[in-house]
């Protein structure tokens, strides 16, 4: 069954930066709701930010698609909208075939590259056996069948499930009374997101005297249910029509198994080799979203770069002197140690543009930047972040304060759009804000640079010969080794470290 003549299909926009999917955080609107062009109809997050998003047309809803928790492909219906003046019944229920991306985009965001959708046959329903007529594919006929009664599709019913694949669903249909077809189903033949879910079920139990396979629409829940060892067939959906949905699938990998489960499956797929499985009382955090975006980051960083690490210890008691005098002078705009040592880092970069560089593999070449995109990594309740200062070094430390309060800020609350999470040049990484004083951090990939400063502490220090009480910090620089030598590491790092002891000398550089 199409949409309704009249009706317009919102798909889930490109939301920029290679993303290809965003879960449903919250439904702004719900089914019968009046909305208006530009008028944000949902909340999703996607693995750099959370976005509201807006839809293009005004008129009436008249389905959602996807419940908040479900996981959406670009390209994919988000929302349907019908006109006000032909709206249909609010209330009816619409299931639409699989479609190609029609164009629809996001304001800001870029044109959407959905995948090509086929149109599939949904299969016939098959009916119950005449009464007293056994189903071919059983032995004997059952309770159910000799009384005539048709045999519910319903949830999976509770026992052993049978060892061996469970078969996926058929794009044909099956007659009634005939077997279930033989031999292996290949991989990956589950239907695409968006098809009706009764597309999406294996042979009827009517038909093959056997349980039904579980209702999953997703992809991406039947790959994590795949890579974690997990049946689907023994979950049950808590979505519309008892749909598998990914919060059922994370609940089952974080919930340990239990002992007659494993007994009940002798078959059940092996862990990975040198996977140590979990066991009971272990905690199991799915590797998803910002969490598997970070790694993927880092790991990609660890590859490809050859990165070396170098460090100093700092007099910093003439840097907090020189703060606390703007501070006073100018109370009202306040100027943070952070502020003051991107100023520093930019005076820096302006000296030894060589760090302000990323290495292009392809093109076998080092790209220098004319801008200072400065990135601050950041500690969110969602993970590690580096939200961008683009072109940092126009602004004035004061503006630079601002600029760094703001984006933290925003970074923290899950506000910045993915295009001021990409795209830094270099990094500046307070790390004595967690109580340590080094560490040789991991280079946010594709940069060439990282300056990392410890906790800055009371320690004795020499001055004048002699021995006294000073503030002092570690700062360290971890460069990529192909786009400079030490000479150039080591000097940049001792320009940081000299400004940081006497502030007086950035004047001769701004």
């Amino acid at each position: 069954m199409t949409a309704a003549i009249g009706t317009r299909d919102f798909l889930l926009p490109d939301l920029g930066e290679g993303l290809s999917e965003a879960e449903i955080v919250e439904w702004r609107v719900a089914v019968g709701d009046v909305v208006t062009v530009d008028q944000t109809v949902v909340e999703v997050e996607t693995a750099k930010a959370v976005v509201d998003v807006p839809c293009p047309y005004a008129g009436r809803v008249v389905a959602l698609h996807g419940a908040a928790g479900e996981v959406r492909p670009v390209g994919q219906p988000l929302i349907t909208i019908a006109p006000l003046d032909d709206a249909p019944d609010p209330h009816a229920t619409y299931r639409e075939e699989e479609r190609a991306g029609s164009g629809n985009v996001l304001i800001g965001y870029g044109t959407g590259h959905g995948g090509t959708g086929r149109r599939r046959r949904r299969p016939r329903l098959a009916l119950a056996p005449e009464p007293g007529t056994p189903n071919a594919a059983d032995p004997a006929p059952g309770p159910a069948a000799a009384s005539g009664a048709p045999v519910p599709a319903g949830p999976v019913p509770a026992g052993p499930v049978p060892a061996g694949p469970v078969p996926a669903a058929s794009a044909a249909a099956v007659p009634a009374g005939a077997p279930a077809p033989a031999g292996p189903v290949p991989a990956g033949s589950s239907a695409p997101s968006g098809t009706s879910v009764s597309a999406d079920r294996s042979a009827d139990p009517a038909r093959t005297g056997g349980p039904a396979a579980p209702l999953v629409i997703s992809p991406i829940v039947r790959r994590l249910a795949k890579e974690h060892g997990i049946d689907l067939a023994s979950l049950r959906g808590t979505g519309p029509g008892g749909v598998i949905r990914r919060a059922d699938l994370d609940a089952a990998v974080a919930a340990p198994a239990p002992p007659a489960r494993l007994a009940a499956v002798p078959d059940a797929p092996a862990a990975p080799a040198g996977l140590a499985p979990a066991g009971d009382g272990d905690t199991v955090i799915p590797l998803t979203g910002i969490r598997k975006v970070i790694a993927d980051k880092l790991s990609r960083s660890r590859r490809e770069i050859p990165e070396v690490t170098i460090w100093v210890d700092v007099d910093a008691t003439g840097l907090l002197e020189t703060r606390a005098a703007i501070n006073a002078a100018t109370p009202d705009a306040p100027v943070s140690i952070l502020a003051l040592l991107a100023r520093i880092c930019l005076s820096g970069l302006r000296r030894y543009p060589q760090l302000n560089a990323h290495v292009d593999t392809e093109g076998q070449r080092i790209v220098q930047s004319a801008g200072v995109h400065l990135g601050i990594a950041a500690q969110t309740d969602r993970g590690l972040v580096v939200p961008v200062v683009r072109d940092a070094q126009r602004l004035t430390t004061r503006e630079l304060a601002a600029a760094l309060a703001q984006t933290t800020a925003a970074a923290r609350a899950g506000t910045l759009p993915p295009a001021r999470l990409t795209g830094g040049t270099f990094t500046l990484n307070n790390y004595g804000v967690f109580g340590v004083d080094g560490s040789t951090p991991i280079i946010n990939h594709p940069e060439a640079a990282l300056l990392g400063v410890g906790r800055i502490v009371d320690k004795p220090w020499v001055v004048d010969g002699q021995l006294a009480v000073r503030k002092v910090t570690q700062i360290s620089l971890t460069f990529d080794h192909r786009v400079c030598d030490g000479g150039v590491a080591g000097g940049f790092l001792r320009h940081v470290a000299d400004c940081v002891e006497q502030p007086a000398l950035l004047v001769a550089n701004v």
